[in-house]
């Protein structure tokens, strides 16, 4: 058997990362955005951002929501002039990830803006996600910038040490990794309180210690950490 093709077969091992409310982690940084989730009755015009960076927990969030309130999910940018009709269901809910992601087309711009005028009468809850503000999505139809500007709004905040912990131990356990004692505290010590870089350098870890057939141990964590913080700088 080929290394490439024993590298596939474990990879395709890897169990897929749990996204059950039973799984989120609640700390200070996501107390507020987790409150007003459990809350859509009281959103004005049942609508929601969920604004956070990579990683933060926006699509753990959205699934088990979605889950619990009977929504459809879909990326922003998988919307076509016809889904809006299909997904404003009378009374029913909604989900759209990665919203920042929708001015890279026209179509994908007239999509969400029908939407966002469906759900309206039909008492279709709107979730949406996004990593930046409005502002910041490149959005070019004049409509659609107003109406997300004036979406009320809820941000997932920087994390504290303790959930960066937590979020690592999840990781390894979600690839089935072993790591040696001492060292999660030995990473929340050492790299910023970043969880996209936690999820990056642990799936750079997995693949490392694949690929020398070998454990995950701290040398590997400390130079995949340099390596992806200087690519991060």
């Amino acid at each position: 058997m080929t290394q490439a093709l024993s590298r596939q077969l474990t990879l395709d091992l890897t169990t897929p990362p749990a996204h059950a409310r039973a799984d989120f982690l609640p700390a200070p940084a996501n107390r507020a955005a987790l409150a007003a989730l459990d809350a859509p009755m009281s959103w004005p015009n049942g609508r929601m951002l969920l604004i956070g960076p990579e990683g933060a927990g926006k699509t753990h969030l959205a699934a088990f929501w979605a889950a619990e309130n009977g929504a459809r999910r879909i990326a922003a940018g998988a919307l076509r002039p016809d889904a809006p009709d299909m997904l404003a269901a009378k009374g029913g809910a909604v989900v759209v990830e990665d919203a920042d992601r929708s001015g890279f087309g026209a179509g994908v711009e007239q999509a969400l803006f029908h939407l966002w005028n469906l759900c309206g009468p039909r008492d279709c809850l709107l979730m949406m996600t996004a990593r930046r503000p409005p502002r910041d999505w490149g959005l070019v139809l004049p409509d659609l910038r107003s109406r997300m500007d004036a979406m009320p709004q809820v941000h997932l905040g920087p994390p504290d040490e303790a959930l960066l912990a937590a979020v690592l131990v999840k990781l390894f356990a979600d690839r089935q990794l072993a790591v040696p004692a001492g060292l999660i505290d030995w990473l929340v010590l050492h790299m910023d309180r970043d969880l996209g870089l936690a999820r990056r350098l642990v799936a750079a870890m997995d693949h490392a210690a694949m690929a020398q057939k070998g454990p995950v141990t701290r040398r590997i964590a400390a130079e995949l950490l340099d390596k992806l913080s200087e690519a991060d700088a």
